[in-house]
């Protein structure tokens, strides 16, 4: 099978931490970066999960559970109460259990 080259830029601090962890497994950077492709074409994409902390759509999920609280409480004909008759309701309800 014919080898071609791969010339990547990576930051130098990168390279040197990266080096430092294959060496620690037993393989060097070369090899490392021919497991990654060779997973890469096992698994037709990434070897590995891409997620984001704070997806779309669990902030998707957060505001329609925001709009759903905010039409309950217009329902129940809350929505408009002042702070003063907020805590009234909190007061009374207190006073009941």
């Amino acid at each position: 099978m014919a080898s071609s080259v791969l010339q990547v830029r990576i930051d130098s601090k990168l390279r040197s931490q990266a080096t430092a962890i294959y060496e620690g497994l037993g393989i060097d950077l070369q090899t490392a970066v021919r497991i990654f492709l060779k997973r890469s074409v096992m698994e037709n994409g990434l070897p590995f999960t891409m997620t984001l902390k704070d997806s779309t759509a669990t902030t998707l999920a957060a505001l329609q559970a925001v709009k759903n609280m905010q039409d309950t409480a217009q329902k129940a004909g809350l929505s408009a109460m002042s702070l003063d008759e907020i805590n009234a309701e909190i007061a009374a309800a207190r006073k009941e259990t």
